[in-house]
């Protein structure tokens, strides 16, 4: 059995988003973190409340899988070089160029400056070919500052509810790369 940690972008995950489809699906098995910054993240909220999500995970299973989307990724990673855990895994979706010119300087401007660093954990990340926040050399490049594969999949925009990916089955077998 695996547990997952869901790390939503700002503002969380709808009811028509993939994670929380995921989440429904995966039931007890999921943690969602709970910062008290989601409209105007502050990344030590954002990480500490993936450190908490993590210690509630790990009751439940050994092995945990971190399942970020868009300014999440960028959390989890901070989250992951700073205490590097043991049996983890992370599927990065859609993580935002933090160069870009769409990247939310305004809302979020403690991630504006991070540099992606290698992660300590094997890892995907899923990107869009056409992503308005994150073009498909920028997506390599933090992929290849990860140090983790990645994956591009055509016209599905920034892999969130406007891209009606519904329950994202498809995306689902891109996760089984990671989580075993």
């Amino acid at each position: 059995m695996v547990a997952y940690v869901i790390i939503p972008g700002i503002d969380g995950s709808d009811e028509k988003h993939w994670q929380t489809a995921w989440e429904a699906r995966w039931g007890a098995s999921a943690v969602r973190i709970a910062p008290a910054s989601w409209a105007e993240p502050d990344l030590a909220d954002w990480v500490a409340a993936i450190g908490a999500a993590h210690t509630a995970a790990v009751r439940r299973d050994d092995r945990v899988v971190l399942v970020a989307h868009s300014l999440g990724c960028w959390a989890a990673a901070e989250w992951l070089v700073s205490a590097p855990p043991h049996g983890v895994a992370a599927f990065l979706v859609a993580p935002p160029d933090p160069r870009g010119p769409a990247f939310p300087r305004q809302a979020a401007p403690a991630f504006a400056d991070l540099r992606a660093r290698p992660l300590p954990c094997p890892g995907l990340v899923v990107a869009s070919d056409d992503d308005p926040y994150c073009d498909p050399a920028a997506s390599a490049a933090l992929a290849d500052a990860w140090r983790v594969p990645r994956r591009v999949l055509a016209g599905h925009g920034h892999l969130n509810s406007g891209s009606g990916l519904g329950e994202w089955t498809a995306g689902l077998d891109l996760l089984a790369e990671v989580a075993g």
